[in-house]
């Protein structure tokens, strides 16, 4: 059996991620141990529903788990959680935003590195089928090399997970997995309440429009013969996509991207919030390990 923990039952990935397990034969070797969430009541729906053991504290499942999902609705919590669990070495996954500050950031991945972990997850907006094929564009140079892009998806200015950074890494996933994952700066403006921001890459920029509790998706890729844009669906495939990739990286697979691309949308979304306080062109960091 593979065993893990779920650490973190405030949002749709933990209902979705047990649905998975309990529904999808292929998962038939995976058994939950435990899940944990400072919510009580979060937690406890979970055990109704999935009839999943609750855990008093988050790192009960130390030393007893072969593999462990953070998903957490604040990003201060991720680093946190991860913390009892990192010098097992067991693969993680750990959902957006990874953390808010790129301290914490820094530190987390060269925790993870010093560990050999292996990790997946980010925005499940990495994972639609139309981000996927406008990536696959870019690389291949579809139409001609990439002359600039657009990305719409919500945020919501106000919440108790971390104000702007609780949904602000939907949109920067599909930025990066689209158009790369290390833009060289952003210049990002309130209007209204929309957040208007341009990634700046060394040859074209791309525009990202944030939208305030407006839960619409969409991205476009501008090309030297073309463009091609596709409005995007919420669609429970992209939870089952993300635990795929997890339970890949139980059975040996490895990390889909390296830890300075993992963690790259942090730095980027901090870049952005210095842009919107200074009202000047910030450049993004990096980690480099």
């Amino acid at each position: 059996m593979k065993r893990i923990a779920i650490l973190g039952c405030e949002n749709s990935h933990a209902n979705a991620f047990l649905r998975e397990i309990r529904e999808n034969a292929a998962y038939a070797d995976v058994q939950v141990v435990g899940v944990y969430s400072d919510d009580a009541e979060a937690a406890q729906k979970l055990h109704d529903a999935f009839d999943v053991p609750v855990m008093a504290h988050y790192a009960d499942a130390a030393g007893q788990i072969d593999g462990l999902i953070i998903t957490a609705r604040h990003g201060d919590h991720h680093y946190e959680y991860a913390k009892p669990y990192l010098g097992s070495g067991i693969p993680m996954f750990v959902d957006k935003p990874i953390t808010v500050s790129e301290q914490d950031a820094r530190e987390f991945a060269a925790e993870l590195a010093k560990n050999h972990v292996r990790v997946s997850g980010g925005s499940s907006l990495g994972q639609d089928t139309y981000v996927v094929q406008l990536r696959k564009a870019a690389v291949e140079q579809v139409g001609g090399r990439t002359l600039g892009g657009f990305v719409r998806a919500p945020y919501q200015s106000v919440n108790a997970y971390g104000g702007f950074y609780f949904y602000a890494q939907h949109l920067v996933e599909m930025v990066c997995e689209i158009f790369g994952r290390f833009p060289i700066s952003v210049t990002a403006k309130q209007n209204g309440d929309c957040i208007h921001v341009l990634f700046h890459y060394e040859n074209f920029d791309c525009t990202g429009l944030f939208c305030d509790n407006n839960y619409h998706y969409a991205a476009c890729r501008m090309s030297e013969s073309g463009t091609e844009c596709y409005a995007i669906p919420s669609t429970d495939e992209w939870f089952a996509r993300e635990f795929a990739e997890f339970y890949g990286l139980l059975g040996g697979n490895p990390s889909p991207l390296c830890y300075a691309e993992f963690f790259s949308p942090v730095f980027i979304m901090n870049a952005i919030d210095r842009s919107l306080q200074s009202g000047r062109e910030e450049v993004v960091g990096r980690i480099e390990l």
